[in-house]
């Protein structure tokens, strides 16, 4: 039973001192309508500018597509050629009317090489018609929350009306990689498919940047070079949004330089050991204490030239008996007012109630001891 909590905090600044010290604490500058840089692994944001504008998102748009397509369908799933789909121009696979493809090729023709003509075959087959899969697009992103969001066609060349925002291409993209089947194709940088097409990425940061994931590139004159790009370093996933860079070197330069920035500011560390005593509580019928320890090591991604709060809420004494791994208090790690960390504290030793007589002989050394000290005071000399 816990009698007297008592907190106890210290700043954990040594946190930084197994990863190198970030270069800069300003984040590069890009040149785009939009961009973000958000933390995977917690979901903060690090670096966002008109994130919530509303531009073109060219093939972008193929996100809600793809999720749609996985959500309605199954990748074996056999889709007959039909509708505008062999009719759509710029990048394609050149399908045939009547032709008859999987879906999960279909899918990797949307997502690696961005094919119109798959989007359309896919948007026919879900849907029924088009306009009707355009109405699935736009309520399913009102169910996501995408409230800067509005689709006009599966595929995402320009069209009045079609548009989308730098926060909501992050958000539609964190749901798509919840996909195991998303994530595999997102990743690979080609491949072969039905009728002996062969697949080629436009995302240059597979074959560029270390660690990238994936996931989704677009263009078009009114959209200009935009991507949303994900990539892992050190137990640490970073996620970049350019929209409407000048030119396609330019955009992989500034997601590229989001990301190191990102990394470079950012780690997973460890926040609490399972090594260390975080406190001790007094045990009864005697002068001796029971450490507290952390019951597992925990690690968290902090931003790392930023100082932690560590928390601890422990008992002044317990109440024996005392079993190993008993929860008797518990450690917070803070970054601000977040919590970035928990784990209970327990006892590593299993300490039993004493016997009657070890109790009686603690009373008795206890009360010749306060009769010692009443006489000391009592004494002239």
């Amino acid at each position: 039973m816990l009698r007297r909590i008592v907190l106890l905090a210290g700043l954990l600044a040594a946190l930084a001192s197994a990863q190198a010290a970030p270069a800069s604490t300003s984040p590069p500058a890009v040149d785009a309508r939009a961009a973000l840089l958000v933390d995977g692994n917690t979901g903060e944001t690090l670096f966002s500018d008109n994130p919530d504008r509303r531009l073109p998102m060219a093939s972008l748009t193929k996100l809600m597509t793809a999720l749609l397509t996985m959500e309605n369908t199954k990748k074996d799933d056999v889709v007959r050629v039909a509708g505008p789909a062999p009719s759509v121009g710029e990048s394609t696979i050149n399908l045939q009317k009547g032709e008859r493809l999987p879906v999960g090729d279909l899918l990797q023709a949307a997502l690696i090489q961005s094919a119109n003509d798959a989007a359309y075959a896919l948007a026919t087959y879900v849907g029924g018609t088009v306009p009707k899969f355009v109405r699935m697009m736009n309520q399913r992103a009102h169910e996501l929350g995408l409230d800067h969001t509005h689709y006009v066609v599966p595929d995402g060349l320009d069209t009045p009306g079609h548009y989308s925002s730098a926060q909501d291409i992050y958000t539609l993209a964190r749901v798509d990689m919840q996909h195991a089947f998303f994530r595999r194709v997102v990743k690979r940088t080609g491949g072969e498919i039905a009728g002996g097409r062969t697949l080629h990425t436009w995302n240059d940061l597979l074959k560029t940047y270390p660690g990238t994931i994936g996931i989704k590139t677009g263009h078009t004159d009114l959209a200009g070079w935009s991507q949303i790009a994900a990539a892992e370093r050190d137990g640490v996933t970073m996620y970049a949004v350019i929209l409407g860079s000048p030119t396609r070197g330019r955009r992989n330069r500034d997601l590229a330089s989001l990301l190191d920035w990102g990394f470079g500011h950012y780690g997973e560390v460890m926040v609490i050991s399972d090594t260390k005593q975080y406190a001790t509580a007094k045990l009864p019928y005697s002068d001796g204490t029971v450490p507290l320890v952390a019951a597992d090591r925990v690690k968290a991604s902090v931003r790392l030239d930023y100082p932690l709060v560590e928390r601890v809420v422990a008992p002044a004494a317990v109440d024996l008996p005392v079993q190993e791994g008993d929860k008797l208090g518990e450690v917070l790690i803070y970054d601000g007012d977040k919590v970035v960390a928990r784990e209970p504290l327990v006892s590593p030793l299993t300490i039993s109630k004493p016997s009657l007589v070890t109790r009686v002989r603690w009373y008795a050394g206890r009360a010749l001891d306060e009769a010692g000290d009443m006489l000391s005071s009592l004494s002239p000399f």
